[in-house]
């Protein structure tokens, strides 16, 4: 029987992806199969490449975005990809009305710095000794890894998750001496995305909340599921990874902290933090804090080359997911939100949270939880999973990554029934004013604000 190669394979898939836009009729609207339009199809059937083909995942992407694209310039009158990118709204103007909007600009740049620079982050922490010395205050059996995801998330709820995931992952490369089970590279990027998801600074989807007018308080009680999923996907991966390799012993002999290179650390974390707080854009912080650490040690510029393919590959997806034709969401409930949550699992959850935001009337602390720690449940539906294989190319398997990792998606409706039975459903508007539930049918109060009732 003869075998197919790479190559004719990716052309069949072009060519499968490619069918559905030819085939459609174009009559001055955009082709769609029934209720379906095209650009859906082939965004899923992007999806299904990745997952098919999990060794050529970067090149499906390419192929899938310039498909899509080519698709939206032949069928899609009114599509502009320069407005697509770079908005209707001009350069420090208050976003006001609903015919103007933001690009996608911003989003993509700052996605860029943050996945090379936080590779860079990654390695500087690697080497400075840290990872070394922590056998030495870890358990060596397996509530050795249980307590290092519980780092990763206390971690991430004041770090971006990124860089929390990228640090765990350093961790656990030298104190499992390179032997890291794919359970466990799913809880460090569920434990990651957990300990963001409460927090307005330790994930993008919740930093976007807040400068929509989202207290944090009213995102903190996501930390109530958070919680609860991690005690759960943490106990059984740790037990995996102790099966797997246990934790090293001792400390590495002759390890010293490199207190210049654990500096540099603090320098690009805090670059980052302040630059998101100032400017919504923590990866302009990142970068300074790269360039102004040149002159104290070396930069580890090789680093970038490892990462650069992973970071074109999620561009890739968050760009195809961007031209989707989303423009309204199911009305605001509990299990909107919940289902919300895989559907951020293949589909970016910055573009889910802005539909959200301009919806309104969501419990945004359980939204935070659902599209923040539902893109743990495939690898690359985060950044920051898609940032950890960077460092494990093997984890890059839809297959093994829900074989392996299945306590991280059974973690995620743990986490979820407890925080509705515990809190309910507490739905706002994005101004804070609470949405008053009278129980009384045809209430005029009901769905009015505080606000309204002033």
């Amino acid at each position: 029987m003869p075998v197919i190669s790479n190559s004719k394979r990716f052309f069949l898939f072009s060519m499968i992806i490619l069918i559905p836009g030819i085939t459609a009729a174009a009559d001055g609207k955009v082709p769609s199969i029934g209720p379906v339009r095209i650009e859906f199809i082939i965004f899923a059937l992007i999806l299904a490449g990745v997952a098919v083909f999990n060794k050529q995942t970067f090149r499906v992407a390419l192929i899938g975005l310039a498909v899509l694209l080519a698709f939206k310039f032949a069928f899609d009158p009114g599509f502009s990809f320069l407005k697509h990118l770079f908005g209707t709204t001009p350069m420090g103007t208050q976003l006001i009305d609903k015919d103007l909007r933001q690009g996608e600009w911003g989003i993509i740049l700052n996605l860029l710095g943050l996945l090379l620079g936080f590779a860079l982050l990654s390695k500087i922490f690697e080497e400075s000794g840290v990872p070394d010395i922590l056998p030495n205050y870890l358990p060596d059996d397996w509530k050795g890894p249980f307590l290092l995801l519980v780092f990763v998330m206390v971690l991430s709820s004041f770090l971006d998750n990124i860089a929390a995931a990228l640090i765990g992952g350093a961790i656990a490369m030298v104190v499992f001496k390179n032997r890291v089970h794919i359970g466990f590279i799913a809880a460090i990027v569920a434990a990651s995305n957990a300990g963001g998801s409460g927090s307005v600074l330790g994930d993008t989807t919740t930093t976007m909340m807040w400068i929509d007018g989202v207290r944090p308080v009213n995102v903190l009680h996501a930390f109530v599921a958070a919680g609860a999923a991690v005690l759960f996907f943490a106990w059984f991966a740790s037990h995996q990874q102790d099966k797997y390799q246990r934790i090293q012993k001792d400390a590495t002999p002759g390890a010293r902290i490199d207190r210049i290179r654990l500096f540099i650390v603090a320098l690009i974390l805090i670059g980052a933090i302040i630059s998101n707080f100032l400017y919504d854009m923590p990866a302009l912080g990142v970068w300074i804090a790269i360039v102004v650490s040149s002159f104290l040690r070396p930069i580890p510029w090789k680093e970038v080359q490892g990462a650069i393919k992973g970071t074109i590959f999620l561009l890739c997806l968050v760009i195809s997911a961007s031209l989707m034709p989303v423009e309204d969401l199911p009305k605001a409930s509990w299990i909107t939100a919940f289902g919300l949550g895989f559907l951020s699992s293949v589909f970016d959850n910055i573009p889910l949270t802005k539909l959200c935001l301009d919806q309104g009337h969501f419990d945004w602390g359980m939204l935070a939880y659902t599209v923040g720690f539902g893109g743990s449940m495939i690898w690359f539906g985060s950044s920051a999973g898609v940032a950890i294989t960077n460092k494990f190319p093997e984890a890059r398997n839809v297959g093994k990554w829900i074989r392996y990792g299945w306590h991280v998606t059974v973690a995620y409706i743990i986490g979820f029934f407890v925080l509705l039975f515990v809190m309910g459903w507490e739905p706002a508007d994005n101004k804070e004013h609470k949405i008053v539930n009278c129980p009384v049918p045809g209430c005029p109060m009901a769905n009015r604000t505080n606000n309204d009732q002033k």
